[in-house]
């Protein structure tokens, strides 16, 4: 799959505005994001991108001002750019490191996980997948069935396997995810962990899990959640990120109507994992 690399220019930069722009590039279709000192670099599949809903967006937000250039991506060169660029080891709650295969170990934290830098989203630098992260190292996996909902590198579902679960299962809508999660599930030694290709209907023929994570965003997670709930044990738990924190109080309310309890919020820099558990 190509990819179109967008870079952005804010006139001025500001964390707020380059946030804000990052929600309205998602909505469109983007599906990773790097931020810099003038911006930010946005990533999209090349055969979902629209030259002009960039302008569109500048009309929908007047205030933010900025200017942007566009250039597809080949395939075989991302791995490149991502060590060359972007892709630095991360040390999650002090136990668990995510680095390349190109990065030295670190013999002293517990959970070594090392993800092939492609175009998945799930690398721990983004917060909403840190914060889940934090979330799975705080709960007890021993012995867990775990389902992965939009699973991208396959970092989430990793970390759980590592962390106890008797069974992971993967499911994710792009072909390219669910390809890098098979690679990682390999180079992490993971071998019970299942990479299914679609999305929230796939549930139909899946049996109850105690644990369901899902890092996606604030319109699927929506959609979706009666889906989920519907494959969750009695008791079990829910983890859900990838929206901002003026969208809990929807989110709260879906949650509430599947008769879940809300058990803890995360927050950083706006974005929000938050963990609720079945009644």
């Amino acid at each position: 799959m190509k990819y179109i690399s967008v870079s952005v220019v804010l006139q001025p930069y500001s964390a707020q505005n380059a946030e804000i722009l990052t929600a309205w590039l998602s909505e469109a279709g983007f599906d990773s994001f790097v931020e810099n000192e003038k911006g930010l670099e946005a990533y999209i599949p090349a055969h979902l991108y629209q030259p002009g809903a960039l302008e569109t967006l500048k009309t929908h937000i007047p205030a933010i001002k900025f200017d942007y250039t566009a250039q597809e991506i080949p395939e075989q060169n991302w791995n490149e750019v991502w060590e060359k660029n972007y892709f630095q080891p991360i040390i999650i709650g002090h136990e668990c490191v995510v680095r390349s295969p190109f990065h030295e170990s670190f013999p002293n934290i517990r959970y070594q996980i090392v993800i092939e830098p492609k175009m998945s989203f799930g690398t721990g630098h983004h917060e909403t997948t840190s914060m889940v992260m934090e979330h799975i190292l705080e709960t007890d996996m021993t012995g867990k069935k775990v389902l992965d909902m939009g699973c991208g590198t396959g970092i989430l579902g990793i970390l759980a396997s590592m962390r106890g679960a008797e069974s992971v299962t993967g499911i994710d809508i792009d072909s390219w995810c669910t390809q890098n999660s098979l690679e990682n599930c390999e180079l992490n030694n993971i071998h019970n962990m299942e990479i299914l290709q679609g999305d929230a209907q796939m549930l139909v023929h899946q049996k109850p899990f105690d644990i369901i994570l899902a890092n996606i965003n604030r319109n699927i997670l929506l959609e979706d959640l009666p889906a989920y709930c519907r494959v969750l044990k009695p008791g079990g738990s829910i983890i859900l990120s990838g929206f901002y924190h003026n969208d809990l109080e929807a989110i709260n309310k879906k949650a509430q109507d599947e008769n879940l309890i809300i058990k803890k919020v995360k927050e950083n820099n706006q974005w929000v994992a938050v963990s609720y558990a079945m009644k």
